[in-house]
């Protein structure tokens, strides 16, 4: 089962990159941008095929590693 997991900076956390992605499109004349926030983003095919088992175990990952939880939020999206 394959399993996508973002990691993004929580709302509350400021986004260096991200402001400067902001204001590299804008100079590059995309003026209708309000906001960008930048993050990760992991594919993983995990060897499972109950779904619930698959997420606790992406759960776990992000816990333990993707994701800083002091300052970054994650989100999982499970395929086929």
């Amino acid at each position: 089962m394959k399993i996508s997991i973002t990691v993004t900076l929580k709302k509350d956390v400021l986004d260096p990159q991200g402001n400067t992605i902001k204001k590299a499109l804008e100079n590059m004349n995309f003026k209708n941008i309000n906001d960008i926030r930048q993050g990760k983003y992991f594919e993983i095919d995990i060897d499972e095929k109950n779904e619930k088992k698959a997420r606790e175990k992406a759960e776990e990952m992000c816990k333990k590693l993707l994701a800083n939880l002091v300052i970054e939020d994650y989100k999982i999206i499970g395929q086929q």
